[in-house]
């Protein structure tokens, strides 16, 4: 049920971003973030990855339908966060984790991994030239219906479609839902926010159906759209030829866990057989779809390891001690729009104290 959503107004879930932020700024300014990263380089090596969506600058939120919290960083945020990045750590790719991992040469000393997911064309037009500029490789796992189609991601179409629908309620029986529709933007957004949160607990034909559905009652069936446009194969190539990494998404972004055993190991394959002939070479890595702890599990691994995906990221909110086995289980870091220079690098210095924690679902 969603019932802490009230006239589209979200009862806090998390603790208040401007907690951390502020305790951020405070350490930075005392100078202890390069002596609490030296300690703990000390103590213990990780394996950090940092998880971006896109990379915008929205200028006027009022005149973007799609969703603002996949917004990651603004050009200038990303440029900054990326300079810090390569002065701090070292940058380094999947290839080089599987090949250490299989004897080949150990990973540095600080090692970091940058991957977008989705695919979006900002990706390529804003990322992809602040990335080759400052020589920082990347990783761009993307859903290879999208690629082929052109098509928003069906999540982005629903916060569309309740951003601009004219209709006065949200009904979804599914999820015991019968709400009206606020006249403010924020509060359609706060409200789509909370509708894709409960949304994702379903299975993945229901949650199809519901967005179908919602699309042909409001006469808002998905199309191209300029503000949510997703890369193209020659758009990638250039990338994968520049120095970027590929890598898979599944095909329609389908949580994978959700599908029935069949349609979940097509999903992978076909995803991995489109990447292997768009792209000339086998993929390697995967990162599932929502990716929290009810998007995956031991049967998605054991299928992912039968199509030939040797890695796989989740979106939970961590870190990778090293060495591990954990090849099917590694967790990123995921950058946040609100996040001012100071919390970006206590969140990587020290995560465990300031990372973005995600709101997940258990099952």
């Amino acid at each position: 049920m969603i019932r802490e959503v009230t006239h589209g107004m979200e009862a806090p879930a998390l603790p208040r971003p401007s907690k951390r932020q502020r305790l951020a700024s405070m350490c930075s300014a005392a100078g202890m973030l390069p002596g609490l990263t030296s300690l703990r380089q000390v103590l213990r090596k990780d394996l950090r990855i940092l998880a971006y969506h896109r990379v915008l600058q929205v200028d006027d939120p009022a005149a973007f339908a799609f969703d603002l919290n996949e917004v990651s960083a603004s050009p200038e945020q990303f440029q900054a966060q990326m300079q810090l990045v390569k002065r701090d750590y070292d940058p380094i790719q999947f290839q080089d984790v599987l090949a250490a991992w299989n004897g080949g040469a150990p990973l540095p000393a600080r090692p970091l991994i940058v991957t977008f997911d989705d695919g979006y064309d900002d990706n390529y037009h804003i990322a992809f030239p602040i990335l080759r500029g400052l020589g920082v490789p990347a990783m761009f796992f993307v859903s290879t219906g999208h690629i082929d189609s052109g098509q928003p991601y069906a999540y982005d179409w629903l916060v569309y479609m309740l951003c601009r629908t004219r209709a006065t309620r949200l009904t979804v029986p599914e999820l015991l839902l019968d709400e009206p529709i606020p006249e403010p933007l924020e509060g359609r957004r706060a409200l789509a926010k909370e509708l894709l949160f409960h949304l994702k607990g379903l299975d993945a034909v229901d949650q199809a159906a519901v967005i179908a559905r919602l699309a042909g009652a409001w006469k808002m069936l998905p199309e191209p759209h300029a503000q949510c446009r997703p890369m193209t194969w020659d758009q990638l190539r250039e990338m994968r030829d520049a120095g970027m990494e590929i890598g898979a998404h599944g095909v329609h972004h389908h949580i994978l866990a959700k599908l029935s055993p069949a349609a979940m190991r097509e999903e992978m394959r076909e995803s991995m057989e489109t990447l292997t002939r768009e792209l000339g070479a086998p993929v390697d890595v995967l990162s599932y779809p929502v990716g929290g702890p009810d998007s995956y599990d031991a049967q998605v691994i054991e299928a992912a390891t039968q199509v030939g995906f040797r890695l796989g990221c989740n979106y939970i909110t961590g870190v990778n001690r090293l060495p591990t086995t954990a090849h099917f289980d590694l967790q990123r870091l995921s950058v946040e729009s609100e996040m001012d220079l100071d919390w970006f690098a206590a969140m990587t210095a020290m995560p465990e104290v300031f990372a973005h924690r995600k709101r997940v679902r258990l099952g």
